[in-house]
């Protein structure tokens, strides 16, 4: 869920450095990961650090406005020797500091993805190896990554219960990406065998309006968490967390038609942060608001 953490850069860069008018952040926990998402305010030379020393990182510039471009830094007084390039990214081991320098960036939006190696190793035994992560990548450009990077930060504040499942799959993806730089993810010989995926869609069933982590249901279908996603979507053609978001529209549909409860309390019995969630993620999926729908039914 999101919490507020002590690593973050909102807290530690107080008061803040000359000529940032303002930092705020977001956070969310997966899993193995904490992605942070920072959005700053400044005028001029800015040049100050972005914290994290004890952790292994990630970090993506997501948006930069202003005349100037805003650069990565391992010493603070000496300019990054790798050449720009849009959409880069850093990646820097614990134990090794970075720096943030900017001149005439009035506003940049930033994701950090902070690291637990021991978690991750637990997870994806087989495919995770530390010595991947402990090379700082100064600049990195990976398409495959910079997506997932966007894609996480779109759900840092989303209260919804499949954001769980959604994120576990994202980090599972970019761990992979980071295993194998430059090289596709490996896409699994087989699916579930048809037990696994009546186990596994029974107890999201059961769950309904529960959060549930990805290696939860790896470890109902007896599986590793690296080979389980892949291979649920190879057998049923979706995600798990598309698979339960259907299941709660499908429920929700349901309640509908076979009883007379609000949508506030429909939204709620299948998960929904709340009923304008609820009304957005329906019109997504039936075209119409749930209000169109009932009344096209009654």
């Amino acid at each position: 869920m999101t919490t507020a953490t002590p690593f973050s850069r909102t807290e530690r860069l107080q008061p803040l450095p000359e000529n940032v008018l303002s930092i705020t952040g977001r956070h969310h926990h997966w899993a193995g990961a904490r992605v942070d998402i920072h959005e700053q305010r400044s005028r001029g030379r800015v040049c100050h650090h972005l914290c994290y020393e004890n952790e292994t990182r990630l970090s993506a510039l997501l948006e930069e406005v202003g005349t100037g471009r805003a650069e990565p830094r391992i010493k603070a007084d000496r300019r990054c020797e790798v050449e720009y390039q849009p959409g880069h990214m850093t990646l820097v081991p614990a134990g090794m500091d970075l720096y943030g320098h900017s001149d005439d960036i009035v506003y940049m939006k930033d994701a950090t993805v902070a690291f637990d190696l021991d978690v991750l190793e637990r997870r994806f035994e087989g495919i995770f190896q530390r010595s991947a992560l402990l090379a700082p990548r100064v600049r990195m450009v990976d398409p495959r990554i910079a997506s997932i990077l966007r894609l996480l930060g779109d759900v840092v504040e989303n209260d919804d219960p499949s954001v769980q499942l959604y994120g576990d799959s994202l980090i599972a993806s970019l761990v992979a990406c980071l295993m194998r730089p430059g090289r596709p993810v490996e896409t699994p010989k087989g699916g579930l065998a048809p037990w696994q995926v009546r186990r596994v869609t029974n107890y999201l069933h059961d769950r309904l309006p529960l959060r549930v982590d990805l290696e939860e249901l790896a470890g109902v279908a007896g599986l590793s968490l690296a080979h389980f996603s892949r291979a649920f979507r190879l057998s049923t053609g979706l995600a798990p967390y598309q698979w339960q978001l259907d299941m709660r529209i499908k429920r929700a549909q349901e309640l509908m038609v076979t009883t007379t409860d609000t949508l506030e309390d429909i939204a709620e019995s299948c998960g929904f942060a709340d009923n304008a969630h609820f009304a957005r993620t329906f019109r997504r999926f039936a075209g119409c608001s749930p209000s169109a729908w009932r009344r096209s039914r009654a």
